[in-house]
């Protein structure tokens, strides 16, 4: 065996070690319900893989999504409290709402050095994964994060998201059949949404805060979105 072969060799054997890790990630957040700290764990392992250079690909395809990657437009660092004195029915209204009744640290976004376009769009879809929710009125349960996780799965690939909704939706069927259908049902509605809408991930939302949720929803032509479904975002304005 050359250097060359042994190298392959030693190449295939890694890529099967990141796949028995993923594999096992992708177990604890069924286990766990799907731990922030799991499911961060789970993106990072994508980022120096064919299946995001495939994303990025499909990202940079994007004139805006070309844009940013270009320019290394910078990762979102919300205000909540300035947020939540936007006007009633807004995306920053509805976004900081999202976050307080979820009680989450403001700063609870993982940290990540922008190495790579990689890096990058990692870091940009996980800080504004949120928002997603807010604008295609997915809710926060597990059928709802899979509806939401679908519609960027569908638009670029993004790989942990295409990974945890092929095994969401395998696991429930299996565990939980009574609920399979409304998981499917979720998941097909992101879809649908992803086909349809323009891109969420090359989107510059912190440009419209104020605008109304209405407003993005006909912008981006999301004709459809999940607020009335069993599945869907339940927040109440004031």
């Amino acid at each position: 065996m050359d250097g060359s072969d042994a190298s392959a060799v030693i190449g295939r054997f890694q890529d099967g070690l990141r796949s028995i890790g993923r594999l096992g990630l992708l177990a604890a957040i069924g286990r766990s319900g799907g731990g922030l700290g799991q499911i961060a764990d789970l993106v990072d392992s994508y980022v120096d893989t064919p299946q995001m250079e495939e994303s990025l690909r499909r990202f940079r395809a994007l004139p805006e999504g070309r844009r940013m990657l270009e320019e290394r437009y910078p990762p979102l660092k919300p205000d909540i409290p300035q947020l939540a004195q936007c006007p009633s029915g807004s995306l920053g209204r509805g976004y900081a709402r999202l976050i307080e009744s979820l009680h989450y640290d403001p700063e609870f976004f993982r940290p990540r050095e922008l190495l790579s376009d990689g890096h990058w769009l990692t870091q940009r879809i996980a800080t504004t994964h949120d928002i997603h929710h807010v604008v295609s009125g997915f809710g926060t349960s597990p059928v709802g994060e899979n509806g939401v996780l679908a519609i960027t799965a569908t638009q670029i690939g993004f790989p942990a998201y295409v990974a945890l909704v092929a095994a969401s939706g395998l696991s429930r069927f299996r565990f939980h059949p009574q609920d399979s259908a409304a998981m499917a049902r979720a998941i097909a509605h992101g879809t649908s949404i992803g086909f349809s809408a323009a891109c969420f991930a090359a989107v510059r939302w912190e440009e419209g805060w104020d605008l109304p949720v209405e407003e993005w929803r006909q912008r981006l032509g999301i004709h459809q979105p999940a607020d009335q479904e069993d599945y869907g975002l339940k927040l109440r304005e004031v």
